[in-house]
């Protein structure tokens, strides 16, 4: 099994990069692979553009999926993208590790997700959740959160973590076609003892080891492009 670790947080010695850690020494005693896009040491852009493409559809209008369609036809997406679209590629299962902040990933995350999974490469119209190219493959989130267990209750002011994640797990991932696994929380990461943040780690190593033994080998990915209508974007508006 071969695991991409998409690890976004900007110290270095944050809990979250002690997930990380973790993560990648319990894969590879397994006897796995991993590898980790650190999206802030890799000084990753968050924000999508023209940028993004060595290629042009259409020089006169901007439009965000047309031209990654056309990127994906002609080998033209920005080196930063197709380095990260190839270790996707790669992944039989896909971690996406971040510190829960104002209800969601962080925008650096974000904007990877805009960016990498781009229409014509990780999605295309009438392939989508039981019919989307990731299918066969898994994904997990592990997460840190400055709130309590309790605050994430149902009775919780902020409701369950699964209904604060809902909107990445159901539109983002299992839209691809992933299956996705129950999240590994971290919750109160900065205020729990050391013993506690310990246990955390092994837990989330053996989480882990879990997860790659039970995992199937991901299938090849299907060719988005064939799916494309030639009308699809003759369309105005």
């Amino acid at each position: 099994m071969h695991v991409l670790i998409v690890h976004a947080h900007p110290e270095p010695q944050s809990f979250n990069a002690a997930l990380t850690a973790a993560a990648v020494t319990a894969i590879r005693a397994a006897g796995h692979t991993a590898e980790v896009s650190d999206l802030f040491a890799e000084r990753f852009d968050p924000v999508a553009g023209r940028h993004d493409f060595t290629t042009v559809a259409d020089p006169d209008r901007f439009h965000y999926q047309r031209e990654q369609e056309h990127a994906a036809r002609h080998g033209g997406f920005s080196p930063e993208i197709a380095r990260e679209q190839e270790r996707v590629r790669r992944a039989d299962l896909l971690v996406l590790q971040f510190p829960l902040w104002w209800g969601g990933m962080p925008a650096i995350l974000k904007g990877w997700c805009e960016r990498v999974l781009a229409y014509g490469f990780a999605y295309v119209d009438g392939r989508r959740f039981d019919s989307g190219l990731f299918k066969g493959r898994r994904a997990l989130f592990s997460v840190t959160t400055g709130g309590t267990p309790e605050r994430f209750s149902p009775e919780g002011v902020y409701g369950p973590i699964g209904t604060v994640l809902y909107p990445v797990e159901r539109l983002l991932l299992q839209y691809m076609g992933y299956e996705v696994m129950e999240p590994f929380v971290a919750y109160a990461a900065s205020r729990v003892s050391a013993e506690e943040r310990a246990a955390y780690l092994a837990a989330w190593q053996a989480r882990l080891v879990e997860a790659v033994a039970s995992a199937p080998a991901a299938p090849p990915l299907e060719d988005a492009l064939a799916s494309i209508g030639a009308a699809a974007w003759a369309r105005s508006g």
